[in-house]
């Protein structure tokens, strides 16, 4: 699977967008949107938002790779990832209480 970083360059690319033209369109600045393009920063949920609109990126796909990115930098180097995500996988099937 491709990661974020690379999905936003590629179709940033594809489109014929320059760096500071994809800035202006979700108002960053230029350095920002290079940063995430190399993997130096994550995005926030808002600027990944705009980032979906702004490149035409179904949002879904996006939250689907910033999501995994983000909870793989927090348990990467825990011995039990198995059972840590197997975890996680049981908590979001049970039925939520109100």
């Amino acid at each position: 699977m491709k990661k974020l970083s690379e999905v936003l360059k590629s179709k940033r690319e594809s489109r014929g967008l320059l760096l500071r033209e994809l800035a202006s369109k979700i108002n960053v600045d230029t350095a920002l949107i290079s940063k995430i393009e190399n993997d130096d920063r994550r995005p926030t949920k808002e600027q990944l938002k705009k980032l979906s609109k702004a490149l035409e990126i179904n949002f879904m796909t996006l939250s689907t790779l910033w999501y995994a990115e983000k909870i793989y930098e927090e348990i990467k180097n825990e011995k039990n990832i198995d059972d840590i995500l197997k975890e996680i996988k049981k908590k979001v099937k049970q039925p939520k209480s109100i």
